[in-house]
């Protein structure tokens, strides 16, 4: 596609106003700045939001935005790690690239933390850094970096654009990679002279890249043989992870599942690609899991791995998991096939056509007896919490989720909230559990929430969005409270707050003859409310259950800007079960032990 443009006058909203100028474009070849073609192309491409700020190495891009007025919103973050996350956020509630600007130095270093979370959790979002001139590139100067070497470990591919020429190009591999495959994070590195250039639009229909090919057709004997290790099993499991929801396999999976009365367990980013509300479903699986998906694991003769990669907070110690087990392992990224768990077969595809395949050549299984067992382990040790009338951050979760009769999008930040909201939130469909998991980084949640926000504004979803946070994370990046507020987003942002970095106290309680060293927040925190406040949102307080309750039927209320309602629960609250670092799954904790005792 190729653009021209021209000028459109707007007539006057008022009679003091001057007249607005818009560039439309119409097909045609057009001489154009690099910064246009940027824009142009990110048209082209179908990008609606971009989560940016500006800096002296992206300032034509920003003067291109004011003069032509794109068809993309774009959003002013606050600072470039929130920016990063909540195009994280955004992908994924939407399935959508996530889009982030920025500029040369601090601009581009200030994303590493969620590029290198997007990449962890396979995210795909396509980040564009300024850089110097090329004719300065390595001589270090002012707020120049190397993002190209900051980022290669971190980044499913980059580029460094040294050829105006070459943008538009680059911008369609960029989407593309991003979004195909295992998706994951691209970075475009832009000289501030390549944006100054200018060259003819043309934006590629297509995308020929050598090397950069996608898997060929699943070989039917695969098939064959894991639905024959199927029909041969007595206690089978799938073991669920987010490549079920990336690729959209949720709905062939229940009905698979369904269909062969196999139960299903699920990663931390696998909740909600089989419904929890299913007496099929096992519900989470590792560190933090449910006992009786654990046991599961354990004494299954059959794991059929979906889209997951067999983290070490799933597994545990290695050589003690799921000992009397065959292993299937569907994936799409061959580098995770047999790296931790050896694959009895491994099937290299896209889990959804594979998953629809396999429907076809397997029959229901009779699991009655395993489903009894299961059971057993499930009122063995249920999840529970004290009923002693406090406030307890389990209980709010539950209340948050009667709420909504568990239909929101549910953003969590990292620490103990995160493991009850996975716990007890129960979670019904893909793309309604949003977290930070490979990279855990606290900080993530509010402005994911804020993307994910964006997101279901773009697509028109009613389903309300919350962000469950500590109150050690939501600190890191509570700047962004004035963005959702300025675009009159209907957040609802919950803080447990025990005063305490919850998580490393708790191990600290545990592993380390209770030597609470600088976890405690006590002196530090602010007064939530009118922090709040401060950033031109609702401040909510609650202390106890009653109050819970008020303070989150009142919030509901409010949907022309964000809601934060700050829960005060006990310090002392601990995350069971748990699997303690380096034991076996079977090992759990299902309460308090004597501290040191797994050291």
């Amino acid at each position: 596609m190729t653009y021209d443009t021209h000028t459109k006058v707007h007539p006057a909203a008022s009679g003091d106003a001057l007249p607005e100028e818009r560039t439309e474009i119409t097909p045609s070849t057009q001489i154009m700045s690099g910064a246009e073609i940027l824009l142009r192309s990110l048209e082209a491409e179908g990008v609606k939001i971009i989560f940016g700020h500006p800096g002296g190495a992206v300032i034509k891009v920003y003067d291109e935005m004011h003069r032509i007025k794109p068809e993309f919103q774009h959003i002013l973050v606050r600072h470039e790690q929130g920016g990063t996350h909540a195009a994280e956020g955004y992908a994924k509630a939407t399935g959508k690239v996530g889009t982030v600007l920025v500029t040369s130095g601090p601009g581009a270093t200030n994303t590493v933390t969620g590029i290198a979370d997007a990449y962890m959790d396979s995210v795909p979002i396509v980040v564009f850094t300024g850089q110097v001139p090329t004719a300065l590139i390595g001589n270090d100067a002012f707020q120049e970096c190397d993002a190209i070497g900051i980022t290669r470990s971190i980044t499913k591919h980059s580029y460094l654009v040294r050829d105006v020429n070459d943008l538009a190009r680059t911008v369609k591999e960029a989407y593309h990679i991003a979004q195909t495959g295992r998706p994951g994070p691209v970075l475009v590195d832009l000289p501030k002279d390549v944006l100054l250039a200018e060259a003819p639009f043309q934006y590629p229909k297509t995308v020929n890249m050598r090397g950069y090919t996608m898997l060929d057709p699943v070989l039917p004997e695969k098939l064959h043989r894991a639905a024959q290790m199927i029909g041969e099993s007595k206690r089978p499991l799938f073991y669920v992870g987010g490549g079920a929801i990336s690729r959209n396999a949720s709905q062939h999976l229940t009905d698979l599942a369904r269909y062969t009365r196999i139960p299903v367990t699920t990663t931390l980013h696998g909740l909600g690609a089989f419904p929890e509300d299913d007496d099929l479903s096992l519900r989470m699986l590792g560190m933090h899991g449910t006992w009786w998906a654990n046991q599961a694991v354990q004494h299954c003769d059959l794991l059929i791995a979906v889209g997951a990669r067999f983290d070490d907070r799933v597994t545990g110690k290695l050589d003690s998991w799921a000992p009397h087990a065959k292993v299937i392992h569907i994936e799409i990224d061959q580098s995770c096939i047999s790296k931790n768990i050896f694959a009895d077969c491994a099937i290299l595809g896209d889990v959804q056509d594979v998953l629809e395949s396999l429907k076809s050549l397997v029959q229901p299984i009779d699991t009655t007896e395993w489903l009894e067992e299961i059971e057993a382990w499930r009122q063995e040790c249920p999840l529970q919490y004290s009923n002693d009338g406090k406030l307890h951050a389990q209980g709010v979760i539950e209340q948050l989720r009667d709420q909504t009769d568990g239909d929101a999008v549910v953003i969590t930040d990292v620490g103990q909230h995160q493991m009850w909201s996975a716990q007890y939130f129960r979670f019904l469909h893909p793309r309604t559990h949003i977290t930070s998991g490979g990279l855990g980084t606290m900080g993530f949640g509010m402005p994911a929430a804020m993307g994910a926000a964006f997101g279901m504004r773009e697509i028109g979803s009613s389903r309300p969005v919350i962000c469950i946070s500590g109150d050690g994370g939501f600190v890191m990046n509570a700047q962004e409270m004035s963005v959702a507020a300025a675009h009159k987003l209907p957040l609802k942002l919950a803080v447990i707050n025990n005063r305490f970095l919850g998580m490393v106290r708790q191990w600290q309680e545990l592993f380390h003859r209770e030597r609470y060293s600088h976890t405690d927040l006590s002196d530090t925190n602010p007064d939530f409310v009118k922090l709040a406040e401060a950033h031109h949102c609702v401040g909510l307080r609650a202390t106890t259950p009653e109050e819970a309750q008020s303070i989150i039927e009142e919030a509901w209320k409010i949907n022309d800007r964000p809601v934060l309602m700050e829960f005060q629960v006990a310090k002392e609250e601990m995350v069971f079960p748990m699997v303690p670092a380096g034991a076996a799954t079977g090992d759990m904790i299902t309460d308090r032990i004597t501290p040191n005792s797994f050291v």
